[in-house]
């Protein structure tokens, strides 16, 4: 059983050109700067979600794709060195996103967690009053949404109850990065009697229109 009652999952694609932000590789002509990019952005996702967890008392875990295990115990390792809270790193299955969410849901409730937050690593303005506030949430609502500009979500927080609740239906024939997303899932969440919670609305980085604000924004801080 840990002691942590929450966990904070960071779903990441390995940050190497051709092996990630695909869409933004063909907006802006370069897969080595959507690489770079996706790299900047991990590691802002991870330090912002590290200070979140250090102030919630959670479980920091990144799961990876893109790279085997090998590599991803040397950027594990890596990433570690700059975090002031223990990180813990796992691979990906195969699967669709939604799949791949419910077995990350799954296996953080079999481990003994209370709450899982979910959150991807294209957030240029994401802030640990974010994440601390979707944990804060879900001490009163079985689910917590952050909505995203395109019509999907960029996190997804549960309780062990609501997963319970709600079984596959959260993840289940939703047509994934259309703009479907948030409507079907919260149309699934009423019909399994879920209580919601809604976070701030965030846009991720996926076309060059969003890349020269964020660049701009990096450098001034």
């Amino acid at each position: 059983m840990p002691i942590a009652r929450g966990q904070l999952v960071v779903l990441a694609r390995w940050p190497a050109p051709g092996r990630c932000k695909q869409r933004l590789a063909a907006s802006c002509g370069s897969s080595r700067l959507a690489a770079a990019m996706q790299r900047r952005l991990s590691w802002h996702t991870l330090h912002t979600a590290a200070a979140a967890t250090q102030r919630c008392g959670a479980e920091l875990l990144l799961s990876a794709s893109g790279l085997g295990p090998r590599a991803l115990r040397r950027w594990g390792h890596q990433l570690q060195r700059s975090l002031a809270v223990p990180l813990r790193w796992a691979l990906q299955r195969g699967g669709n996103l939604g799949c791949r969410m419910h077995r990350q849901l799954q296996q953080g409730f079999a481990q003994g967690f209370e709450q899982v937050v979910l959150i991807g690593s294209d957030l240029p303005d994401l802030h640990s009053a974010d994440l601390e506030q979707a944990f804060a949430l879900l001490e009163q609502h079985d689910l917590v949404l952050g909505p995203a500009a395109d019509g999907g979500y960029w996190l997804i927080g549960i309780t062990r109850q609501g997963f319970q609740r709600s079984g596959a239906a959260l993840f289940s024939g939703i047509p994934w990065s259309s703009d479907q997303v948030m409507s079907l899932s919260l149309e699934r969440a009423a019909q399994r009697g879920l209580t919601l919670a809604l976070l701030r609305q965030q846009s991720d980085l996926d076309g060059r229109s969003a890349l020269e604000p964020w660049l701009l924004l990096r450098r001034d801080r």
